[in-house]
């Protein structure tokens, strides 16, 4: 990722120390920094990391008001006049730095427990691996639900237009006919009711994704911390207290639109009311994004500022648009030969022997290579015959849909003959 992209900027002021006055300029906010350029002259007059901040606070005193003060190595940086107002500034710099300093300790205390191997490192590409194949298998099993739901509708349809071809029938047969009494004392046609093995479906499901992210609705200037939760089934927004502000089902969403690799907007139409959208903004919008793009492929855009990211998440590594087997087999083309990850227990020793004299593993690390192996190539081969499940039922739901558009048209012919 880009360190430099920038994730927001803001008019204000910052108090220069030296020079004992307040100069005007824009306060620039990258995913590991925090910068602040005067508008006069360009120059870079704060530069620092975000996990050289210490204390981030809203101060007055008697001749500053709502200012924001950033205490960096001992040194206290004054910024005021923020625009659009300072509450916004304020949770947005926080929510980034939180961030960080989180994402800080979690590599600190992993690198003081685990020693920086290339076992470990192709260990935690392997499990990375792993874990988006899970998430593709948790929305591939919800549309094949999904599917199922379409099929029984169509078959209750077909039932009803069969129900409905006896009565035309009998409507149109003339009065003398002996057997039309026949016709109405026929047994209707009862399926059984389909509703109980959907109902607590939403229930049932499982989270893929959840991150913490600053919520704007439409165009407000306020913003507010909260939670950004991916089903299968759509999204949800909700507050700090995890009680839901919107939940967005994968139907009701018309638009989703990335600014940046950090945030994105979502939005659905309404027709003589206003739309319903948010704005989005998060440390780890990164990490759902592409859950985002395997959801919503179609309602999906990339803006100006975003299509670094793609470019960069698309290389032959990280690429979570390719195809399902490459997401489990890509990552080690360089180090397991091909035939290793198709061939069965006798060519996996053979591997392990050859993993541990190339890459200098230990043999522990190269069996749970070996286990998340096994792992990823049964969760892609069930993948696979998911998808091909679900193209056959892709084809029965056409062929049944044309087929009701045909019985459709001909009770449609045979009512007005009878009106």
């Amino acid at each position: 990722m880009n360190e430099d992209i920038r994730i927001h900027s803001w008019p204000c002021s910052y108090y220069l120390d030296t020079r004992k006055q307040w100069v005007a300029g824009r306060l620039l906010l990258t995913p590991v920094a925090i910068k602040f350029t005067a508008d006069k002259t360009g120059e870079l007059l704060v530069d620092f990391h975000l996990s050289s901040v210490s204390e981030i606070k809203k101060e007055s005193s008697n001749l500053i008001f709502s200012s924001l003060t950033i205490l960096e190595n001992n040194t206290k940086h004054w910024f005021s006049s923020l625009q659009p107002n300072r509450n916004v500034v304020f949770n947005i710099l926080e929510h980034f730095w939180r961030e960080q300093l989180l994402s800080s300790q979690a590599s600190g205390a992993e690198a003081a427990a685990l020693q920086s191997t290339k076992g470990k490192e192709l260990t935690g590409l392997l499990t990375g691996s792993q874990k988006r194949l899970e998430d593709t298998a948790k929305v591939l099993h919800y549309q094949g639900e999904q599917f199922d739901n379409i099929m029984r509708g169509l078959n209750k349809i077909e039932g009803d237009m069969d129900v409905a071809d006896r009565l035309l029938t009998e409507l149109e047969s003339p009065s003398w006919w002996p057997f039309s009494s026949k016709l109405w004392k026929v047994p209707l046609e009862t399926k059984p009711k389909e509703t109980a093995t959907v109902s607590d479906s939403k229930n049932q499901e499982g989270i893929i994704i959840r991150i913490p992210v600053i919520i704007t609705h439409r165009t407000d200037s306020n913003v507010k911390p909260g939670k950004l939760t991916l089903f299968a089934s759509g999204l949800e927004i909700s507050d700090c207290n995890s009680q839901v502000i919107h939940r967005f089902e994968s139907k009701d969403v018309d638009d989703i639109r990335v600014h940046t690799p950090y945030e994105i907007s979502v939005r659905q139409r309404f027709i003589g009311k206003p739309d319903t959208s948010y704005r989005l903004l998060s440390a780890k919008m990164p990490e759902a994004i592409p859950i985002l793009e395997m959801q919503f492929s179609k309602k999906i855009q990339f803006l100006e500022d975003a299509l670094g990211f793609v470019g960069a998440r698309k290389s032959p590594q990280v690429d979570l648009g390719t195809s399902i087997w490459q997401a489990a087999t890509g990552l080690l083309g360089g180090v397991v030969q091909p035939c290793s990850l198709l061939g069965g227990g006798e060519g996996m020793d053979s591997d392990e022997v050859q993993l541990q004299k190339q890459e200098k593993i230990s043999q522990e690390e190269a069996q749970e290579l070996k286990q998340i192996l096994k792992k990823l190539k049964g969760l892609a081969l069930e993948t696979e015959a998911e998808l091909e499940r679900q193209d056959e039922a892709l084809d029965s739901i056409t062929t049944s849909v044309d087929r009701a558009t045909l019985n459709i048209d001909k009770q449609n012919r045979r009512i007005k003959k009878l009106t």
